[in-house]
C-alpha cells in the first residue's frame, strides 16, 4: 500500500498559495486520489493572513507559500497533521512550535534550484547591460545606447555555495568569469572542486565585480551599510534569495552615491514592495516580484514533492523531505 492509498477518507489539504501546481495537473490528482481533498480558496492571490486560522481549523494538512505559520496559528488548527512549504525556505514557519506539537514540516529541496540559478544569471545580465532599462526607454519612445561591461574576465562573488550557488558558479565559468565563493559550511576543497576560489566574506566583497547571494534568511541583514561600503567601488549586487539579507535603505543610498554601479533584486524584506520604499526611486536597479522559481518545470517538481510528503505523513509514514 502506498501513501496515496492509505490516508483514509475525509482528509482536507488547505493550499494557501496561488502558484501551487499552476502548470501541472499531477500534484492535484495525487492529493485527490490519496484522499487528501485539495482546497485552494483563492486561485489568483495568496490567502489573506487574517483568514489563515479560520481556514486551517478544518484542515488536516496545509501547503503554504509565504504565510507566517506561528504557534498561535497551529493552535487554531486541532486537526493539523503536516505543514508543507511550497518551496525551500521555511523561515516563515515556527519549526520549534511545530516540533513541540508533533506536526512534521516538509519542503521541496532542490526542486527550484535550476530555475533560480538561471534567473539569477538573467538578473546579472540585466544589471550589467541594462536590458530592461533599454526596453522601458524604447516603449516610452526613446532609443538609448546603454553601455555595460562584458562578463568575460570579471570576478563573480557567490555568497552561499549550495545547490543554487554552485549552478550559478558553473554558468559564470561558461562566460569566462573568475568565481569566488564564501560559505562557512562548505569545505574549501569542495569549493575548489567546483572551479571556484574559497574566500572570506570581507575579501570577496572587496574583490568581486558582481556579488550574488544564495543564503537562507539570517534574521538580520548580512549586507549592512558597512559591508555595502566595503564592496568594490562600481560593483553590482544581485539577490534572488531572501530580502532580509540586505539593508534596503543602505543599498538605495549606495546606488544613489554611485558606490555600487547597479543592483538586481527578486526578494525583499517586505513583499509586495511597499509604496515609498527607497529602492523604488533608486537609480540603476532592477526589481522583480519574487519570481525566480516560476518555471513550469520547478512548479511541477515542487508540487509533486510536497504532495507526496503530505500523503506520506497522513498515512503515518515518515516524510522524505523533512525541514529543520
Amino acid at each position: 500500500m502506498t501513501a496515496a492509498d492509505a490516508c483514509g477518507p475525509g482528509r482536507t489539504t488547505l493550499i494557501t498559495t496561488p502558484t501551487f501546481a499552476r502548470h501541472a495537473a499531477e500534484p492535484w490528482q495525487l492529493l485527490a486520489d490519496g484522499g487528501a481533498g485539495p482546497l485552494r480558496p483563492y486561485e489568483d492571490t495568496a490567502l489573506p493572513p487574517h483568514e489563515l486560522p479560520r481556514r486551517l481549523a478544518g484542515a488536516d494538512a496545509v501547503i503554504a507559500g509565504m504565510d507566517r505559520i506561528t504557534a498561535e496559528v497551529m493552535d487554531a488548527a486541532p486537526r493539523l497533521k503536516v505543514i508543507a512549504k511550497h518551496g525551500v525556505g521555511t523561515d516563515t514557519i515556527d519549526l520549534d512550535a511545530a516540533r513541540a506539537r508533533g506536526i512534521p514540516v516538509v519542503c521541496a529541496p532542490g526542486s527550484n534550484s535550476r530555475a533560480v540559478a538561471e534567473y539569477t544569471f538573467g538578473l546579472i545580465l540585466d544589471a550589467t547591460r541594462r536590458i530592461s532599462a533599454s526596453h522601458t526607454a524604447v516603449v516610452a519612445g526613446g532609443w538609448p545606447k546603454h553601455f555595460g561591461p562584458e562578463l568575460h574576465g570579471k570576478t563573480l562573488g557567490v555568497v552561499g555555495f549550495g545547490r543554487i550557488g554552485r549552478l550559478v558558479a558553473g554558468y559564470a565559468r561558461a562566460f569566462g568569469m573568475r568565481v569566488l565563493a564564501h560559505d562557512p559550511y562548505v569545505p574549501g576543497d569542495a569549493v575548489t572542486a567546483e572551479g571556484a576560489e574559497p574566500a572570506a566574506l570581507e575579501a570577496l566583497l572587496g574583490r568581486a565585480d558582481i556579488v550574488t547571494l544564495h543564503l537562507p534568511p539570517a534574521g538580520e541583514p548580512l549586507l549592512t551599510a558597512a559591508r555595502l561600503a566595503a564592496m568594490k567601488p562600481g560593483a553590482v549586487l544581485v539577490n534572488a534569495a531572501r530580502g532580509d539579507l540586505v539593508d534596503d535603505t543602505a543599498l538605495a543610498a549606495a546606488l544613489h552615491s554611485g558606490q555600487l554601479a547597479a543592483a538586481a533584486l527578486d526578494a525583499f524584506a517586505v513583499e509586495p514592495l511597499p509604496d515609498g520604499h527607497p529602492l523604488r526611486t533608486a537609480p540603476r536597479v532592477t526589481l522583480t516580484s519574487h519570481m525566480a522559481a516560476c518555471t513550469p518545470e520547478a512548479n511541477r517538481a515542487m508540487g509533486l514533492t510536497v504532495a507526496e510528503d503530505v500523503l506520506r505523513v497522513l498515512a503515518g509514514q515518515a516524510p522524505l523531505h523533512p525541514a529543520g
